[in-house]
């Protein structure tokens, strides 16, 4: 990987952006010297290097604060208690961090506390995108060189951080942790922990599973999940997730998680299936979606079948969906709305049913390389207090008119507007502790 960002200054040009304003003979020089057809070159009338807005944010902020957001402080999360060790209050019960509208103090407590802990035996952890100045790692290296036992996957193909995450990686492999750099084909994009507690009561798992990456400074700009949890059964199939991987393997088998690329879509399938079956029995049937992207063909074509049969399925996604809802005989039970706002919607729900469904929150998007060529893992969500606040959550996305668009089945989106109460989701979330 090196060697590869070296070279990425004296490779062969791929395409050629500038601003209007070259003649065409200039244009034409340009082609001839960097060996590129006229298909690959492209005008483009916005600025080529947007790195000077942020020194212009600063400045603008004193001069004129009318331009900017009013500021907004992340709440402290309603279960947590300052004056108590995070992992004894995981032993006693499940903890869910909501970015950026709760802070991430809680986790970032937990991995010093455990760096301390003389009854901690091990950290494991995968590490995708981290902060410059990142807490979390510094946390990893007072861990192992206060003896502990630190295993960390990092995944240096994270495009665009790659530089910042070899550096880190040298941290931790020269502060005596053990680090693995992915595996061959597969990018590793879970966001996966796993602290191995020995007490008298034996050995014990505190987990987290997250949507989003371990960075500090993204956890106050993505809205994303943090579960902690110290559930045996789910422990010790992360506890297997990461043995895998020490062997340059994926796992294949999980009877509580899902796990890309073996495991995961089968058992979203199995989840869809039950709630057809449901459905062709004339009884109440439900999925719920919140991702990034849906591209995964054999993903929309189940959600089809599911539709056909009287599934309704809710489903918000940000970004690309190649599923056109609101297409009579195939989507008509299928609805799909875009929340762009303030913050970027990053977290991902899985939903199956209604009444007492279950509920997972994931790493991954319904595209064929979170699915099929990534590990990924996706945890679900027994504590039923934490579930009601994951389905609280998503009905206020649904009933978002503010910052929400529908897509139609033309294959555009149209904002939503409606005479019911204003709801900007964003904005419900900071004001108001969903429970």
């Amino acid at each position: 990987m090196e060697n590869l960002i070296k070279q990425r200054r004296k490779l062969s040009p791929m395409r050629l952006e500038m601003t209007p304003g070259l003649d065409e003979l200039e244009v034409l020089m340009l082609m001839n010297f960097l060996n590129l057809k006229k298909n690959q070159v492209f005008i483009n009338n916005s600025p080529l290097d947007f790195g000077f807005v942020g020194e212009l944010r600063e400045r603008l902020r004193y001069i004129c604060p009318s331009m900017f957001y009013k500021r907004l402080e992340a709440r402290n999360n309603a279960f947590v208690e300052n004056r108590v060790p995070m992992i004894k209050q995981i032993l006693k019960r499940d903890l869910l961090l909501s970015y950026p509208f709760e802070s991430m103090s809680p986790f970032l407590r937990l991995l010093d506390e455990a760096s301390n802990d003389k009854n901690v035996v091990s950290i494991k952890m995968t590490l995708y995108r981290v902060a410059k100045n990142s807490k979390i790692v510094k946390s990893l290296i007072k861990a192992a060189e206060n003896g502990k036992e630190v295993v960390v996957l990092v995944e240096l193909r994270a495009r665009f951080d790659e530089e910042n995450n070899i550096g880190w990686s040298k941290r931790l492999e020269e502060s005596g942790c053990r680090v693995i750099y992915g595996l061959d084909g597969l990018k590793v994009h879970s966001k996966l922990c796993l602290i191995t507690y020995k007490n008298e009561k034996g050995i014990q798992y505190i987990s987290q599973i997250g949507t989003g990456n371990y960075n500090e400074k993204t956890s106050r700009l993505y809205t994303d999940l943090s579960l902690m949890t110290s559930k045996y059964e789910i422990g010790e199939e992360i506890n297997g997730v990461f043995n895998h991987l020490c062997l340059g393997e994926t796992e294949n088998h999980t009877d509580l998680l899902m796990v890309a690329p073996h495991c995961m879509i089968s058992h979203i399938f199995k989840y869809i299936d039950e709630q057809i079956e449901l459905a062709k029995q004339g009884k109440e049937a439900y999925i719920g979606f919140k991702c990034n992207s849906v591209t995964s063909k054999k993903m929309i074509d189940k959600l089809i079948e599911a539709s056909q049969a009287g599934v309704q399925i809710d489903m918000v996604v940000r970004g690309i969906c190649c599923l056109i809802p609101g297409v009579e005989g195939a989507t008509e039970n299928i609805r799909v709305l875009s929340i762009v706002g303030r913050y970027l919607e990053h977290s991902r729900i899985y939903i199956f049913g209604k009444n007492n469904p279950t509920v997972y929150i994931s790493s991954a998007d319904l595209m064929t390389r979170n699915l099929e060529r990534r590990v990924e893992v996706a945890a679900p969500v027994l504590d039923e207090k934490l579930k009601h606040k994951l389905l609280t959550m998503f009905d206020c996305m649904l009933r978002d008119n503010v910052k929400a668009c529908s897509l139609e089945n033309n294959g555009k989106y149209k904002r939503i507007k409606n005479k019911n109460r204003e709801m900007n989701s964003q904005e419900y979330f900071f004001k108001n502790d969903v429970k």
